[in-house]
């Protein structure tokens, strides 16, 4: 009975989703090679993510078999699935990206499938890539042909070059914001001083509780400070 029950969990599990591809890590090339697509990144448990599943399922359903763009998902909590969602920057669930699948953009517009659908609607048209060609125009043809004629290990390595500068963009843009955060934390130090010194060297309680017994409670003003 335990054995039946896993399996009817199970089933109507997947068959929740059925309409939605669901991309690995392995899988991620071949699935969305020379198409635009459309991606949620999400975790099971995540609230946001149950809320805009049917949605999801709707849209997904709308663009099957579609020759130029893919809507899918990616569960970022399966270990097949893992290297992917790091390796696009996913921080937080859910996470939508769209357009060519080697350079994936943000998506941050609205989750109605109203919304969703207008959007991919928009921006799942033929992209240019190395296996839809016919899609480039004369000047990215060539760069493709460029390209095609170096070996996998001159790629690479210029894949790495170009990384290698993001990763050092990245460090120094943390570093600019520590010392923002350190900047900011001085700032407000002395502000509190400057404010508590005021305060003592002008007697300001005083003052505000001698002004209180001269006025009316309704000309007092208030006390922010």
């Amino acid at each position: 009975m335990k054995f039946a029950a896993t399996l009817s969990l199970a089933f109507l599990a997947a068959s929740a989703s059925a309409e939605v591809l669901s991309l690995t890590s392995e899988s991620y090339l071949s699935a969305t090679s020379g198409k635009a697509v459309f991606i949620k990144f999400f975790a099971p448990w995540c609230g946001h993510c149950k809320a805009m599943a049917e949605d999801w399922e709707k849209l997904a359903a709308d663009f099957e078999n579609n020759a130029n763009g893919l809507v899918a998902e990616v569960d970022c909590t399966t270990e097949e699935a893992q290297d992917l969602c790091q390796h696009v920057g996913v921080q937080g669930f859910p996470t939508i990206k769209f357009g060519d699948p080697a350079d994936l953009e943000d998506y941050n517009g609205g989750r109605s499938y109203e919304e969703l659908s207008a959007f991919a609607t928009e921006n799942l048209k033929p992209i240019c890539s190395p296996t839809t060609v016919e899609n480039c125009d004369d000047e990215m043809k060539q760069k493709i042909a460029t390209l095609m004629e170096m070996s996998a290990e001159e790629i690479m390595a210029a894949t790495t070059g170009v990384e290698e500068k993001m990763l050092a963009a990245e460090e120094e843009l943390e570093k600019a914001i520590e010392g923002l955060q350190a900047t900011y934390e001085g700032l407000m130090a002395n502000f509190d001083e400057t404010i508590k010194t005021l305060k003592v060297e002008s007697g300001y309680g005083l003052l505000r509780s001698v002004l209180a017994t001269k006025q009316p409670p309704a000309e007092a003003g208030n006390d922010e400070l």
